[in-house]
C-alpha cells in the first residue's frame, strides 16, 4: 500500500472545530463514543457499511481514537482525471486497469490528553502508522494521513490536532475500485486498533467530564 503523511499546522492552517453542524445542511458531528447508535444518523455510513464498520470500531471502548468527521466519493475518469492519473503514476498501475476510483476520509482525535496537545507525539505514531501500512497488501491502494489544529469543545475548550485519514482505491470498474477501498479500509482500521496505539489504561482524556483547558503552539 502507498502511505504517506502530511502536516498543515500553521498559525493560518485550518482548525477542525468539535462539535460541528453545516448551516446548509443537517450534516453534525455525532459522538459515537458516547451514543454509538446514533452512526444512523450517519448517511454515508448507511450507504457504505465498510465505512459504518470502520466508525463503529474506531469508537469502540477501547480505541484510543474519537471521529469527528466523514465522507466518500466516487472517482470516474470524466470528473477526476486528473487525481485518478496522479494516483495510478504513484501507485504504478496500468491505466487500462483503472479507470475508477472510490476515497473516503475520516477525521480522528487521539483521546488521550498528552497525545492530543502534542504535534510531535502525533507525528512519531503517524510514522509508525505510515511504515506499517505500506506492507498492507493493498497495490491498488492508497493511505494519506494529513495532522492539522483541533479544537474540541465537549467539556470544556481543549485546544490541540487532530489526523484526517484517507483512503482511496482504483481499479477496472466502479465496483471494483469500491471492493478495493473496503479491504483496504478495514486493514487501517485493524492497523489503528492495535496493542501497540492502545491508549494508556487510566490515562487522562479529552472526552472526560473533568478534560481542563490545554493550549498549544502552531507549528510553522
Amino acid at each position: 500500500m502507498l502511505a504517506d503523511w502530511t502536516a498543515e499546522c500553521a498559525a493560518d492552517a485550518p482548525t477542525l472545530v468539535v462539535p460541528w453542524s453545516d448551516p446548509d445542511s443537517d450534516a453534525h458531528f455525532v459522538d459515537l463514543r458516547a451514543e454509538p447508535y446514533d452512526i444512523a444518523e450517519i448517511p454515508e455510513a448507511e450507504r457504505f457499511p465498510p465505512l459504518g464498520r470502520a466508525l463503529r470500531a474506531l469508537n469502540a471502548t477501547r480505541s484510543p481514537f474519537l471521529t469527528a468527521k466523514c465522507d466518500t466519493w466516487r472517482m470516474s475518469a470524466k470528473d477526476h482525471a486528473e487525481d485518478l492519473e496522479a494516483l495510478r503514476l504513484e501507485l504504478d498501475l496500468d491505466p487500462e486497469a483503472t479507470h475508477f476510483g472510490f476515497a473516503s476520509y475520516i477525521d480522528l482525535l487521539w483521546r488521550e490528553r498528552p497525545v492530543f496537545a502534542s504535534a510531535h507525539q502525533q507525528q512519531d505514531r503517524l510514522d509508525r502508522i505510515v511504515r506499517r501500512a505500506q506492507k498492507l497488501p493493498h497495490n491498488a491502494a492508497a493511505l494519506e494521513c494529513v495532522l492539522r489544529p483541533a479544537l474540541l469543545d465537549l467539556n470544556g475548550p481543549v485546544e490541540g490536532f487532530a489526523v484526517t485519514l484517507y483512503v482511496t482505491a482504483l481499479g477496472e470498474n466502479a465496483d471494483e475500485a469500491t471492493q478495493r477501498w473496503a479491504a483496504a479500509l478495514e486493514d487501517v482500521v485493524a492497523l489503528l486498533r492495535g496493542k501497540e496505539l492502545e491508549a494508556t489504561r487510566g490515562s487522562a482524556t479529552i472526552d472526560s467530564a473533568d478534560a481542563f483547558p490545554l493550549r498549544v503552539r502552531h507549528l510553522g
